[in-house]
């Protein structure tokens, strides 16, 4: 059975429909729809209960903490980590199912965008690759129970490149599995940035966090780099 968590802020136009979408395509191995809330302003919390999802509110600010905080009250044997705005395939459970059976312990979607821009697509094609740019939570990411545990889960203390830090660490204990299908992503950050800004600001984080930056240097850089 498979815990599905969602870490969020100010999501209220977008979690339900996820929620729902959720729900329709798990079928039987669903266990549950966590929505971990990082004290919202919005009616994130009123519009993901509506949905059918168990809300709760990390005690902690971050996006590891949200991540931990939301495993923590999960009770399948499979948690599958999916931001708010990211459409898994329909296929999603069934895909993450026949996953596990195979031995493999966690794993990811590649990544498909709905625009005609052809720079966007091309991000599409590399997210087939076994590279680092491609462990971020864009793409989901599923992980056995018993893995996340065994790993210790996040790093609580990272808001920032924290699935980039928690992969690494899990694939050195467990087959790492990638998807042929795309996990749909919105392009909403591309449409208040350029394709080549939005790039730049990725590099630079990667960039930093390999050299050690602290996560107060790289979100504030990436904030002043970007139209939030």
């Amino acid at each position: 059975m498979i815990s599905v968590i969602i870490p969020v802020y100010n999501e209220e136009k977008t979690i339900a429909s996820l929620v729902t979408y959720l729900q329709q395509h798990a079928g039987a191995l669903l266990q549950e729809i966590i929505v971990c809330d990082a004290a919202s302003t919005d009616a994130t919390k009123e519009e993901a209960t509506k949905a059918g999802a168990t809300v709760v509110v990390s005690p902690e600010k971050g996006r590891g903490a949200q991540l931990n905080y939301g495993a923590s009250k999960a009770s399948g044997a499979v948690f599958y980590f999916v931001h708010a705005d990211v459409f898994p395939p329909q296929s999603f459970a069934t895909d993450i199912q026949l996953a596990v059976e195979h031995g493999y312990g966690l794993g990811r979607y590649r990544t498909t965008f709905n625009t005609k821009k052809w720079y966007v697509h091309m991000m599409s094609f590399f997210s087939r690759f076994d590279w680092f740019a491609c462990y971020g939570g864009d793409q989901t990411l599923f992980v056995t129970k018993e893995l996340f545990h065994t790993t210790g889960g996040y790093r609580s203390d990272m808001r920032v490149m924290e699935d980039y830090e928690f992969v690494v660490r899990a694939r050195k204990q467990s087959r790492y599995k990638i998807f042929s299908k795309g996990a749909l992503i919105s392009d909403r950050k591309y449409d208040r940035n350029s394709w080549w800004k939005v790039q730049k600001a990725n590099s630079t984080m990667m960039r930093m966090y390999k050299k050690g930056a602290s996560q107060d240097e790289m979100i504030q850089l990436y904030k002043r780099l970007l139209n939030w």
